[in-house]
């Protein structure tokens, strides 16, 4: 038995024993990795970019707070500012309303010394026309205006169309006139010199006493007599005759062109005799003389 060589005995290494769960690999798999690797890698990216894990409603909400909290902040900082310069304004606004009213009581006082300087012009007019005038002092007073007039005549109220209108056109705007259903300068213009010819002794408008130099214009839609304003209804007081001035004026052209405004363009107007009208003095009378020129000689 000697001398045959002896193979080592072969050592085999035991295998392990096989896991239960072998043959769900794929359970294994889910239960140890249970947050997949796109996540992962989504989360990290996340991360990187500096995002906060906070969720977007609740960013939203946070947003939305911040953005109360200053809108407050800026109401409240404005009603400070406006509550510390309330009395400011307060007081800028008592001394313009104290420059309105010192103002205002000015004009009054000179408005009464005007008045007063016409009542004495027209005192000192009277004498010079009584005293040069002799017995036609108060004729010659009466025709300029520089005295009150009292006696019969008629009433004539003129008025603009109800509810005027605005702009137009018409045949009236072809002349100078614009058909607003407004009365218009040159309207008045024609019922005075259409009362004057029908035989008036004076006319006064809206107690504005006219004299032989006044004027009625317009500013705007204005009427002035004598730079002064009128307001409407027109009315227009003149003494004569009152029947006779009547029926005269209203047969007069001028009195139908009167007529054509109402019945054309809306204009109201009425017409009335009176028995006892008064009219105011002119408020200034221009005394005005006027003297012969002597005529050349013959040889």
């Amino acid at each position: 038995m000697c001398g045959m060589p002896q193979q080592p005995p072969v050592r085999s290494t035991p295998s392990r024993p096989r896991r239960p769960d072998a043959s769900m690999s794929l359970l294994t798999t889910v239960m140890d990795h249970s947050l997949d690797e796109g996540y992962a890698e989504a989360a990290a990216r996340k991360k990187a970019r500096g995002d906060s894990g906070v969720p977007r409603p609740l960013r939203a909400k946070l947003g939305l707070a911040a953005g109360l909290v200053l809108a407050a902040l800026v109401v409240t900082v404005g009603a400070a500012q406006a509550r510390i310069e309330a009395p400011v304004l307060a007081k800028e606004r008592e001394e313009l309303i104290d420059r309105v009213e010192e103002a205002t009581a000015g004009a009054d006082r000179l408005e009464d010394d005007v008045d007063e300087l016409r009542d004495d012009v027209g005192d000192r007019q009277r004498a010079a026309l009584k005293k040069h005038g002799g017995s036609r002092g108060e004729l010659m007073g009466l025709l300029s205006g520089a005295t009150e007039v009292q006696g019969p005549g008629v009433k004539l109220v003129v008025d603009d169309k109800k509810e005027a209108e605005q702009g137009g056109g018409g045949p009236r705007e072809s002349s100078g006139f614009s058909d607003t259903g407004r009365v218009r300068d040159r309207d008045m213009q024609r019922v005075v010199n259409g009362l004057w010819q029908s035989g008036a002794e004076a006319i006064s408008i809206n107690d504005q006493r006219l004299t032989a130099l006044s004027a009625i214009r317009a500013a705007g839609d204005a009427i002035l007599v004598d730079n002064r304003p009128l307001v409407p209804p027109y009315t227009v007081l003149a003494v004569g005759d009152g029947k006779r001035l009547s029926t005269r004026f209203q047969n007069s052209r001028d009195g139908q062109y009167l007529h054509a405004l109402q019945e054309n363009f809306g204009i109201r107007t009425s017409i009335s005799v009176s028995d006892e009208l008064l009219l105011p003095a002119a408020p200034s009378v221009t005394v005005r003389t006027a003297e012969p020129k002597a005529g050349k000689g013959t040889s």
